[in-house]
C-alpha cells in the first residue's frame, strides 16, 4: 500500500472518530514540581513558648512573602500530583524540601515532606502532615489546609495552612498534652506542570493523522 493510501485512510479512520465521539471536558491533572514552602513568624513565638528557641538554619531560601520567618525550597524528588477537580483535589506523593532548622542548639531538623497519611484522628487536622527527615523520622506537625486554595494553571498557592502539633512530636517533647496545639502557620507557594492524560495523547495522534491525511492525500469520505 502507497503511503498517500495509508493517509487516506487515517483521514477517513480519524474524522469517524471524531464524529462518533463526544467531546468531553475532563480534570486534568498536574504535578508539583518546584517552589517554595514558608513559615510564619508566629511559629517562631509559639514554639519558643513550650522550650524551643530557634538558634541556626542551613540551605534555607528567603521566605514567601518576605515578612514571614524562613523558606524551604521545594525539591525535585517532590512528586505531589493533584487534580483541578472543584479547584483542587490531592492525588498522591509528597512534596520534598531541603533545608534545615535547629533549636536550642541541639535539635536540627529539616529535609521536610508534606503528604497524606491515612488514619490520623487529629481534630481539624486534614490528614496531611509534615514529616522531618533529617534526625527525628518522625511527623512533626498535623496540617490543617485551608480553603480554597488559588491555582491559576502554572502556580499553586496554599496560604494559611496551620501547623498542629502531632502525637509523635508531642511525646519526643515529653508533653503529651501539646498534642493539637496550634504551632503557627505555614504558606506553599508552588510551581507545577501538567501531567499528559492518556485520552490527550490518543487526542494528538488522531489530529495529526488527520493533518497528514489533509497534506499528503486529497479523498472524499462518504
Amino acid at each position: 500500500m502507497r503511503f498517500s493510501q495509508l493517509a487516506g485512510i487515517l483521514g477517513c479512520t480519524t474524522a469517524a472518530f471524531i464524529s462518533i465521539a463526544p467531546i468531553q471536558v475532563e480534570a486534568a491533572t498536574f504535578k508539583v514540581i518546584s517552589g517554595v514552602t514558608s513559615i510564619d513568624r508566629d511559629h517562631q513565638d509559639i514554639l519558643k513558648n513550650i522550650g524551643l528557641t530557634l538558634t541556626g538554619t542551613n540551605q534555607t531560601v528567603a521566605p514567601i512573602p518576605s515578612n514571614y520567618l524562613v523558606g524551604f525550597s521545594i525539591d525535585s524528588a517532590t512528586n505531589f500530583t493533584f487534580s483541578d477537580e472543584g479547584g483542587f483535589t490531592p492525588l498522591s506523593g509528597t512534596i520534598e524540601h531541603t533545608g534545615t532548622v535547629t533549636f536550642n542548639d541541639q535539635i536540627t531538623v529539616g529535609e521536610f515532606s508534606i503528604g497524606f497519611a491515612p488514619g490520623r484522628t487529629l481534630p481539624d487536622a486534614s490528614g496531611f502532615v509534615l514529616r522531618d527527615t533529617f534526625s527525628l523520622n518522625t511527623i512533626l506537625f498535623d496540617l490543617s489546609l485551608p480553603q480554597p486554595v488559588a491555582f491559576d494553571g502554572q502556580t499553586l498557592t496554599i496560604p494559611d495552612v496551620r501547623l498542629l502539633i502531632s502525637p509523635e512530636f508531642a511525646n519526643i517533647l515529653g508533653d503529651p498534652d501539646l498534642t493539637g496545639l496550634f504551632a503557627g502557620t505555614a504558606r506553599v507557594d508552588a510551581q507545577v506542570a501538567a501531567v499528559p492524560e492518556p485520552d490527550s495523547v490518543l487526542a494528538v495522534l488522531a489530529v495529526g493523522a488527520a493533518l497528514l491525511a489533509t497534506r499528503f492525500y486529497k479523498i472524499k469520505c462518504t
